[in-house]
Parts: C-alpha cells; sequence; structure tokens
C-alpha cells in the first residue's frame, strides 16, 4: 500500500512538471512569435525608385594589368525604361512565368513546395543543382530590390515576409510588371523594354514569341546566356526549353511552338558603352560568374585587375580589322581571330576573337577564339612530339609516298572482300606532290600529310589524344570518333586551347594553365584571389620541347613548302610556328611562339563556308606576322635551347637511314672496320643497302628496341611497305648505299705503333731559364707516316700550331706565364692519316 502512494506521489509530481515545461514552452512560443512578428511588422517594403542609383553603387569594375586602364564597368550608365503591363507583350509575361515561376497566380508570395524542394536539393536528399532557390517571381522582385544575395536565414526570411506583404499591397499584374522593369539582362541592360530594344531593336509590347523567350531565359544567369557570350548554344537550349514548357502549361497553341522553334531571331549590334578589348571582358566577366556566381558580378562591387596589355591588344583588334576586309575581298574569308599568351605564366595578354565585336553583319560578338573548330594541320607538332617522347627523332625517316591506311582495301586503295570503297582511307598532300623519303623534321616543317598520318599510327590516336591533354587540349573527349585523321585536324578544338597547348613547347615542356585574371579584390580594397605564378606542370621532358621548336623555327626545313621569305620567316628572330588548313578550306590556322609569346591566330567564316582554296600560309599568315612583328617592339630577344644530338648509337631507322637497318663504322683511309684508335674525323658510317619502310625496322610498341621477327604481323606493313618498294625499283637506292657484307678486317693505319713518336730534345728537366730568355723548342720526329702538325701547350695554354719542319717553336716565358718556378711544356705530333700522340716535358723559370 505505501509503495503504491509513493508511486501514486511520484507521478502526480511528473504530471506537474510536465505541465510547466509545456506551459514554460507555450510562454516562449508565444513570446517568441510575437517577436517575430513585431519583427516582421517593421520591414518595410523597399522603395524601388532608387533601382538605378544602388546599382551603381555596387557596380564590379574590369582593369587591364596595370590596374590603371579601365576595361568595362558592369554598371556604368545603368540603362533601364519603366513600361506599363499593358506595354509588355503577353508572350514575354509567359514565357518569363513559365520559367521562373509556373505557379505565380496561384502562391501568395512564396511557394513552400518550392522552398522545401530547394531545401531537400541543397541537404543532397533529393536531385538537382546545389544551391538550386525556391524563388518564385514576386522573391526575385524583393531580393533585386535589396541588392543582397548573401544566403542567410535571416535574410531569407525577411525575403519571405517581404514578398507576401508586396502580394498583399499589389496585384499579380503589377508585382509581374515590377519584375519585368528590374529583372537583369546583362551588363548595364535592365528591364524588358530596354532589352527588347538593345537585343531586337523593338519595343517591349513588338517582340514576336520566339524573342520573348530569348529574354525570359536571360534573367537567371545573364553572363552565362548572353547571346555576345561565349556559351550561345546553352541560351539556345534554354530558349527551346522555354517553348516547351509554355505549350505543356497551355499557354501557346502547337502551331505556335512550331513556329517560334523555327524562328530565325537576329541580336543587333551590342551597345557595350565605355567597353574596350570587348571579347577579352565577356571572358573575364564569365570567369567570375563561374568562380563567384552571376549575383556576386551584380552586387559585390568587384575591383578586377586582368592579364590583358593594351598595346598587344590593340594591335590584335587591328591586325584583325584590317586583314579580315582584305581577306573578305581576297579569299571570301569574312572573319578573323588572334589570342596572345605568355607562355612562362600562362596569362592572356591579347584577345581579339573577332574582326569587330560590334559589326554583327558578321557576328562579331561571337569569341572565335572559344569555338571549337577543326585545327587542320596545327594539330600535327603534338603527335610528332609524341613521336619523339617515345624514341623517334627528328631524323626519322618513312616513306612518302601514295598510300591506302585501311585494312578493308589494298595497297593501291582497291575495295577487298566485297567492301565498299568509301572505306578506304588515302589521304593526299596539299599539292598532291609525293616525296619518296622524307625525315620527321621535313615532314613537319613542310605539312606532308602522309608521313603524318603514319607518325599517328605509329605512336597510336589514343596515346595522342592523351598527350594534347596532358599540353591542355581537353575537347577530344570521345575517343572513339577519331581515327587517323585526327593527325590532319580531324578533331575540334578552340584557339585558345591551341595556342595554350603550345605554349608547353615555348616553355621547355611546362604548362602553365591559361589565366585572365591577376587579382580580384572586394568593394572594400581586400583580396579575394591572386594570380599564382606557381600554378605549372611539367608535362613534358625539356628536350622533347626544344626538338619540337627546333624543327618549327627551321626555315631551311619548311622553305622547300613556303619558299625561304614567307611571312613565317623573320630574319632577326628566332619563331617556332605551324600553320593548318582544313580539307574542305573552312578554317585557316597559324600558331607561332618564342619563349615568351604565343600567337594563335585564325581566319574563316563563323558560318563554316569555305573560303577560296588557299592554305593558311596566304590567307592567316600575314595577319600574324604584323601582329608578331609589332610585339617584337616589347618583347626580349631569346633563343629556344639547341635540342639532343642524335648519336651513333641510334639504330639506322631512327636517325634518317631509310634505306637500311644494319650499318658498320669504316675507317675512311683503310676501309675497315674502325678501331678506338681510330680518329673520330676518320670514321664513316657504311649502311648495307637492304631497303624497307620503317615498319621493318622498328616495332611500333617498342621504336627503340629490336627490330621485329616478323614484321609482315602488323596491319599496316604491307599497305606501306608495297608502295615503298614500287617508289625504290623507280628511284633507285642513294650512291651513299653499300651492297655486300660487313668486313672482318680492322684498322690497321690508325695503331699505337704507326702513330708518331716524339723525343724533346729541348727544353729538358734541367733546364732553367730567366723570365726574360727565349726558349727553343727542338723535337726528334719519326713515324710511319709522315707529320704535318706539332701543337704546343704551356701549363695548359694553347701557343701555336706549327705545321713546317722542323716543327720549332720558340717564346719568352714572361709571355705566357706570370710565376716563376715549375713549368710543364705539352707537345701533340699528327701525322698525315691523323693518328696522333703527345709528351711532356717540365723546366724550371728563375
Amino acid at each position: 500500500m505505501h509503495r503504491a502512494s509513493r508511486h501514486h506521489r511520484a507521478s502526480r509530481a511528473a504530471i506537474h512538471w510536465v505541465k510547466i515545461g509545456v506551459l514554460t514552452s507555450l510562454l516562449l512560443g508565444i513570446i517568441g512569435l510575437s517577436a517575430f512578428f513585431v519583427w516582421a511588422a517593421t520591414i518595410q517594403i523597399p522603395d524601388f525608385s532608387l533601382f538605378t542609383q544602388r546599382k551603381i553603387s555596387q557596380s564590379t569594375k574590369i582593369y587591364d594589368r596595370t590596374g590603371k586602364i579601365l576595361l568595362y564597368d558592369v554598371h556604368r550608365d545603368v540603362r533601364r525604361t519603366v513600361v506599363s503591363f499593358d506595354d509588355i507583350n503577353l508572350s514575354i509575361k509567359n514565357a518569363s512565368v513559365a520559367i521562373e515561376d509556373d505557379k505565380f497566380y496561384q502562391h501568395f508570395g512564396i511557394e513552400p513546395t518550392a522552398i522545401l524542394r530547394a531545401v531537400l536539393v541543397n541537404l543532397g536528399l533529393r536531385q538537382g543543382y546545389a544551391g538550386q532557390g525556391g524563388s518564385t517571381i514576386t522573391q526575385q522582385v524583393i531580393k533585386n530590390a535589396l541588392l543582397s544575395s548573401e544566403k542567410t536565414i535571416t535574410r531569407k526570411l525577411k525575403e519571405w515576409i517581404l514578398a507576401i506583404k508586396l502580394e498583399r499591397m499589389m496585384s499579380k499584374e503589377d508585382v509581374l510588371t515590377l519584375y519585368l522593369n528590374e529583372a537583369p539582362y546583362g551588363g548595364n541592360v535592365y528591364g524588358v523594354e530596354e532589352a527588347s530594344l538593345s537585343f531586337f531593336g523593338k519595343h517591349a509590347k513588338d517582340v514576336t514569341l520566339a524573342e520573348s523567350a530569348y529574354l525570359a531565359a536571360l534573367p537567371q544567369a545573364p553572363t552565362t546566356y548572353s547571346p555576345y557570350g561565349t556559351h550561345t548554344d546553352k541560351l539556345e537550349a534554354r530558349k527551346n526549353f522555354i517553348i516547351d514548357k509554355m505549350l505543356t502549361l497551355g499557354m501557346i497553341t502547337q502551331p505556335e511552338h512550331d513556329e517560334a522553334k523555327k524562328e530565325k531571331v537576329k541580336f543587333i549590334t551590342p551597345d557595350e558603352q565605355g567597353i574596350r578589348a570587348p571579347h577579352f571582358v565577356m571572358f573575364v566577366k564569365q570567369e567570375l560568374a563561374d568562380m563567384y556566381g552571376e549575383d556576386a558580378i551584380t552586387d559585390k562591387g568587384f575591383r578586377v585587375i586582368t592579364t590583358i596589355d593594351m598595346d598587344l591588344e590593340t594591335q590584335a583588334e587591328a591586325a584583325t580589322k584590317k586583314w579580315a576586309a582584305t581577306n573578305e575581298k581576297t579569299f571570301n574569308a569574312h572573319n578573323a581571330a588572334i589570342v596572345a599568351i605568355d607562355p612562362k605564366t600562362g596569362q592572356i595578354l591579347a584577345m581579339a576573337g573577332s574582326r569587330d565585336y560590334f559589326d554583327t553583319e558578321n557576328e562579331g560578338n561571337f569569341n572565335i577564339t572559344l569555338a571549337h573548330r577543326q585545327p587542320g594541320s596545327s594539330f600535327k607538332p603534338f603527335v610528332y612530339a609524341l613521336a619523339f617522347e617515345k624514341g623517334y627523332t627528328p631524323d626519322t625517316m618513312v616513306f612518302d609516298v601514295p598510300t591506302n591506311f585501311s585494312t578493308y582495301c589494298d595497297a593501291a586503295g582497291n575495295p577487298q572482300n566485297g567492301a565498299d570503297a568509301s572505306k578506304c582511307y588515302m589521304p593526299e598532300n596539299y599539292d598532291h606532290v609525293y616525296r619518296g623519303p622524307i625525315s620527321f623534321r621535313n615532314a613537319l616543317a613542310q605539312s606532308i600529310n602522309v608521313p603524318a598520318v603514319k607518325v599517328l599510327y605509329l605512336v597510336g590516336v589514343d596515346p595522342a589524344i592523351e598527350f594534347a591533354e596532358r599540353l591542355g587540349i581537353k575537347s577530344l573527349t570521345t575517343k572513339e570518333r577519331y581515327g587517323l585523321t585526327l593527325v590532319l585536324g580531324g578533331g575540334e578544338v578552340s584557339l585558345l586551347d591551341m595556342t595554350s597547348a603550345y605554349g608547353v613547347f615555348a616553355n621547355n615542356g611546362k604548362r602553365n594553365p591559361y589565366e585572365g585574371i591577376l587579382r580580384v579584390e572586394d568593394a572594400d580594397g581586400n583580396l579575394i584571389k591572386e594570380f599564382s605564378t606557381d600554378s605549372g606542370q611539367q608535362v613534358i621532358a625539356p628536350e622533347i620541347a626544344h626538338m619540337i621548336s627546333d624543327v618549327l623555327s627551321d626555315n631551311a626545313a619548311r622553305a622547300p613548302a613556303f619558299g625561304p621569305q614567307s611571312y613565317l620567316y623573320f630574319p632577326d628572330r628566332q619563331v617556332a610556328v605551324k600553320t593548318g588548313t582544313t580539307n574542305d578550306y573552312r578554317d585557316a590556322w597559324i600558331i607561332g611562339y618564342t619563349p615568351t609569346l604565343v600567337v594563335g591566330a585564325w581566319a574563316g567564316n563563323n558560318d563554316n563556308t569555305p573560303m577560296e582554296k588557299k592554305v593558311a600560309g596566304f590567307i592567316v599568315a600575314p595577319m600574324w606576322n604584323e601582329f608578331f612583328t609589332n610585339a617584337f617592339t616589347k618583347i626580349p630577344d631569346e633563343k629556344f635551347p639547341s635540342p639532343p644530338a642524335i648519336g651513333l648509337d641510334t639504330k639506322p631507322a631512327l636517325r634518317g637511314i631509310w634505306y637500311g637497318g644494319q650499318s658498320y663504322i669504316v675507317d675512311r683511309i683503310s676501309q675497315k672496320l674502325a678501331t678506338p684508335y681510330t680518329p673520330e674525323e676518320s670514321k664513316e658510317e657504311i649502311v648495307i643497302a637492304d631497303p624497307h619502310e620503317i615498319l621493318h625496322w622498328v616495332n611500333k610498341n617498342d621504336p627503340t628496341g629490336g627490330a621485329p621477327i616478323n614484321p609482315g604481323n602488323d596491319s599496316q606493313y604491307f599497305l606501306w611497305e608495297i608502295p615503298a618498294q614500287n617508289w625504290i625499283k623507280t628511284e633507285g637506292l642513294p650512291s651513299s648505299a653499300k651492297i655486300g657484307s660487313i668486313p672482318t678486317g680492322f684498322d690497321n693505319i690508325h695503331t699505337p705503333e704507326s702513330a708518331p713518336h716524339i723525343s724533346i730534345l729541348s727544353p729538358t728537366t734541367t733546364s732553367i731559364y730567366g723570365m726574360d730568355d727565349v726558349v727553343s723548342t727542338i723535337l726528334d720526329l719519326s713515324g710511319t707516316f709522315p707529320t704535318v702538325r706539332v701543337d704546343y701547350v704551356l701549363d695548359g695554354i694553347f701557343l701555336s700550331s706549327i705545321r713546317t719542319t722542323p716543327f720549332i717553336f720558340n717564346f719568352t716565358p714572361k709571355e705566357y706565364i706570370a710565376n716563376i718556378g715549375t713549368h710543364t711544356l705539352s707537345v701533340t705530333a699528327f701525322d698525315v692519316v691523323g693518328n696522333h700522340s703527345e709528351t711532356t716535358v717540365t723546366f724550371t723559370t728563375q
């Protein structure tokens, strides 16, 4: 009983404390809610009339590399024309609602399900993109007015409260009108009326459905989706998505949908007041948007110091404008572009993305330096560099003869076993001339196609793509698309990436990724980001880069194709350069470099229409040469390091001997096998004549190793060998080729016994001379062959070469030595066949 009573009392006490806790929680909740509602009641709807002044005060400014020249002020002269709801086309309203807030007419300012969805995505509990928002159009109106993009709970609560308040004060029409009058459309353009006028030259009430969809696509990310930027493909996709969604929501009919999808919309000349280096500025704006988000560009008031050199940029813009106009008349090439990079840092010094950014007749706002185009033969250096890395040399030779590379066809290019003739692959040289055996050096310098395809086969397509990726070419992602045409420019790459990748050759094999920004400061001058000079990585060995630079700067090697005084040649500067022309003449490339500057240039048409059938050396090289010539006034004259020497220990097939794989060294005089006593100048390499194409001597998987045991096992062997043997039958062997076998006798002329014998009669070890005395050398010489020269060296200092008998040399010690004591005189005698011997004597001065 007592235990039951105690239990009853304890239960009543627990219930009592629970009641107290609940009442306390309710009281605190009521107090908290009361405080929240009091706080919420104090929040005032912002003054939308101050929009322009607020934007200007938070303007991000972009400068050149000196920090003194203002390239662009994001909000300079903010342009915004307010119009009424009735002066905005219905299609704009519907398109904006469809993409931004399709429940706009149903919610009360906020959309709880959208908020919950955004929270779940950000917590990783639902698929979507990180940072996904749940903002309604009403919330966006508030956000634009508040000018705060910080992601805090307080700011978001304030946004929700103000959105609800705004909807209680205004009609849906008024809220939508506010949004469309304040939405950002890129740069200094705000509001749909100003955007309609800026992009299409018409009022917001007059735009078409397709134009409305483009306008609705922009506010979410004006930099990314800009019609004048680098992602017009994304803008097109978003426009189409909006039109599809309008159909789904019942805002338009199927015929209206189909017509809008087909409509070709033309954007008029961009009017960016006060902008300098416009293509580069838009590139930097996109970089900033990628790093910090769109809101940061408009709200944070950044001060951005870029890498651009305005002297070089001005020259690049002038050159592209001048030469594109010339090429338009001469070669039907309406556009041109130049980009320049410092290979030692990766910093972009100039970027002229077209003949004129403001020339919309020729799509001048499109930055061709960022577009993916086929590079033609300008891709070849990557393949040859990989070959050098695998052990081939610039002297390695292959046969430049008509060659079929498809195993579906025979060596003459005829289909086999019922194969389709289209499967045969016989690339042609640009001049339809075939040169027979040709070195890698000459083939690359003269841009000969057939040897290049053979080199790609030797190194492999996938390794070539991986090599290019190492150097910075990231766009060749689908390897299965490419075959042996890759070396002729079958992939698509950007001029910026290619120019940056050539910078690896210029910078001794070290890659510095391209960079457009030196530093970013916030509105208070605090450093946010600073360019690092330690970001480079050694991606290829220095000697590989030196070999490529040596080949590409070899004017004598390229002269047969371009002439000795072409636009690729600078008489007073060492410049490595490679051109590229696509087979259909749609693109003309040239990329060249010194150790301190890399310049890439392009000419062609944005719409891919072909030019006149001229190679890049005629079309784009003059513009590139003019820019480089002007740039020389700013950059130092620096030479490329010399490439490594190719020694006799390298197998013959890799150092330019195509007519045999077995060689031996003889003494030129005796014509017998050389010995360690044979002088270097008397040695001669003899190759036993056994001519074949390189696959006979080289295993492509181990080029520096032994020759293949069964070379015919390689699927390309007979396709290469047959036309090579046909050429040999017609043209014959070089005179240096020897028929026969390796001799068995050894050089018996250059032996220790036959070398000159020297006895120094004067001075002797007991001789003592004053510093002013005359020392007279007297020798006793004998030998198998007559002596023809005697060299005298005193204490390591060369005195003289005497070439007449009796080879006496007189000297005064003070002429060559400053101290008294013991000295060493060395005498070396050479005979008529190159034998030599040396002896020494010491004497004393006092």
